[in-house]
């Protein structure tokens, strides 16, 4: 992992960028972007895909595999992720070469340049809270620039340019980049700690959005009922605070949530109240529309047409997205990769089950995360999950630790019949497939790789016979 160094320059201008890590939800938006604005883009990633294909016919030259090769003399300026080696041979040469090499977040604050920007921060809820901004906007009648981390139903892609002064983005406290933007409007959807190997203490997380609140020109838009939300409040000195949620005292507060099916609410700001009915389910996308809503309520529209706004949000790519039903078993894919967002997950998966079983296939992200939070993932699954397949740790920019692997999250479980330890894709599909009967809902869960599993899942769907025994 590289860290990023917010203190080296950004180029004035930039005419050929070269994307390291190009694959990535948030490094390929900001690579489309890069491009409708006429800058030569290249860009390699460890695995192809078919975002690097769609990047290619938009016209950038995608390489699959990382190689000093890959990086032509033309290139004046590398972009690259946090999550590539300092020995990876194209930063490397990038270096030797004296490029300007920046991160993701800088390339990002250089094209948003002077915008009246929104920046979505939080542990959970970034990616949809961004996605319902953008869509309610546009609904609005306003066109606004963005990059989110993911892709918008609506849209088709997570990133795009508007005619509007207005830029949102999803904002990245993992690494401390969220500090760089010259935000206008803040929203803080919660602060479950986290990426503490990066913030050390629970503190400096805490600190850190406190900071990002006070940076902000015009508004701070904040959790009322998330705990690390409140204790951030705390710290908060700006003039101008709006908060969500169903406190009570919540500025833009929600009632009567109804999560029979998709989830429906009533949101009042003030004497205004609208009722609201989601595409989406889910007790947390209530919560995650207040906060749009009140974001929207902010930038100065009323509630009620801010509530109207966002009711057409159709969801995020990763996010509960469905991919295909084969005998019955509908097989869906989810990004959560935190016991708080993995509740959530299942959670709004069980509105919408009916009768069905819900089958967890869930791959921990990071060895630092699983060494830490593995009991909580196991509690989180066996309450929520009627059955766990736990596939092996997906590493992303971590070194394997010793005795890190998916086998402690199912040894954690308190009955061994509920959970399945596969190391081996095609095993664990094979095994998932034997289990999931008509009704049941497959959903696989992190934010590594896991997806990529799904297409091996709906093919042993097809040849296999189900079985009613579950034995872990």
């Amino acid at each position: 992992m590289i860290r990023p160094d917010l203190s080296l320059p950004i180029p004035e201008n930039i005419e050929a960028a070269h994307f390291i890590g190009i694959g990535g939800s948030g490094m390929s938006g900001l690579a489309r972007m890069f491009l409708g604005r006429g800058i030569r883009v290249s860009g390699s990633d460890r695995a192809d895909s078919p975002g690097l294909r769609e990047l290619e016919r938009l016209g950038a030259t995608v390489y699959v595999g990382h190689d000093a090769s890959n990086l032509t003399e033309d290139v004046d300026t590398v972009v690259h992720t946090g999550a590539i080696w300092p020995e990876n041979p194209e930063f490397l040469l990038a270096k030797e070469r004296g490029l300007h090499v920046i991160h993701r977040s800088q390339a990002l604050h250089w094209f948003i340049g002077g915008r009246r920007l929104v920046s979505v921060a939080g542990a959970h809820g970034k990616t949809t809270s961004t996605g319902m901004i953008v869509t309610g906007l546009r609904a609005l009648g306003v066109d606004p620039t963005f990059v989110n981390g993911g892709v918008i139903a609506q849209l088709g892609v997570s990133s795009g340019s508007g005619s509007d002064d207005l830029f949102v983005i999803e904002a990245d406290e993992s690494d401390g980049t969220f500090l760089l933007y010259d935000t206008a409007v803040a929203l803080i959807t919660n602060v479950d700690p986290d990426h503490l190997d990066h913030w050390g203490s629970h503190d400096a997380f805490d600190a850190a959005f406190a900071q990002f609140a006070n940076n902000a020109s015009e508004a701070v838009v904040i959790s009322s009922d998330d705990a690390g939300a409140l204790r951030v409040r705390n710290q908060i000195t700006h003039p101008k605070v709006l908060t969500f949620g169903e406190s009570p005292d919540a500025d833009v507060r929600i009632t009567k949530i109804d999560t029979d099916g998709p989830v429906a609410f009533t949101v009042r700001h003030g004497v205004s109240a609208a009722a609201v009915q989601l595409e989406i389910p889910g007790a947390h996308n209530a919560i995650n529309a207040a906060g749009a809503i009140a974001v929207l309520v902010a930038l100065g529209h009323d509630v009620i047409d801010a509530a109207r706004a966002v009711e057409g949000f159709a969801g995020t790519a990763r996010r509960f997205e469905l991919h295909d039903t084969v005998r019955g078993v509908s097989v869906y894919d989810d990004y959560a990769h935190h016991p708080t967002e993995v509740a959530a997950a299942l959670a709004a998966a069980r509105t919408v089950v009916g009768e069905g079983r819900i089958i967890a296939l869930h791959q921990p992200h990071t060895y630092s995360r699983t060494r830490d939070m593995f009991q909580e993932f196991a509690e989180v699954l066996e309450s929520h999950a009627d059955h766990t397949v736990v596939l092996d740790v997906y590493g992303a920019r971590e070194d394997p630790v010793p005795g890190v692997t998916g086998a402690l999250v199912s040894e954690a479980f308190t009955d061994p019949s509920h959970v399945h330890f596969v190391a081996d894709w095609q095993a664990a599909a094979d095994y998932t497939a034997t289990v999931a009967q008509a009704g049941d809902y497959v959903i696989t869960l992190g934010c590594g790789n896991v997806n990529l599993i799904v297409p091996q899942v709906l093919d042993a769907l097809a040849r296999t016979v189900p079985t009613t025994q579950t034995d872990g």
